[in-house]
């Protein structure tokens, strides 16, 4: 699956790192990301589905009900978080494992892409997509 989230790499480039990766902006983009690899390491698929974005979910689901396909998947694990980068609301979250990009919703956080990995000439290339 491939997913192409250059706005939001050019956004954060062209307006100079601007509010990517402050500290409070941070929090809790990343705690939704710890908390979805977490769930997936513990065998709690069911859980890690309810913090993907409803179009990523949806997708996952297209076989097979989320959480079995999510476990399906095999997505590596997360690892240690490396780096934040917010800007609005949109995030991405760089794991030793992983990198993950969120939204902000109204009700919060939800992860739009997990499983990426760079896929030149395209930005990455992921498992979990919206």
């Amino acid at each position: 699956m491939r997913v192409t989230l250059m706005a939001c790499l050019v956004a954060c480039v062209v307006l100079g790192g601007a509010g990517c990766g402050v500290a409070a902006e941070a929090g809790p983009p990343r705690a939704v990301t710890e908390r979805f690899f977490a769930a997936l390491a513990e065998g709690r698929a069911g859980e890690a589905c309810a913090l993907l974005a409803r179009q990523a979910a949806e997708k996952v689901a297209e076989e097979e009900p989320c959480d079995r396909a999510l476990a399906g998947l095999g997505l590596p694990a997360g690892g240690a978080v490396r780096e934040v980068a917010v800007w609005g609301d949109e995030a991405q979250v760089r794991m030793a494992g992983d990198t993950v990009f969120l939204h902000r919703y109204a009700d919060g956080w939800r992860i739009r892409a997990a499983g990426c990995r760079p896929d030149p000439p395209r930005p990455y290339d992921c498992e979990v997509e919206a």
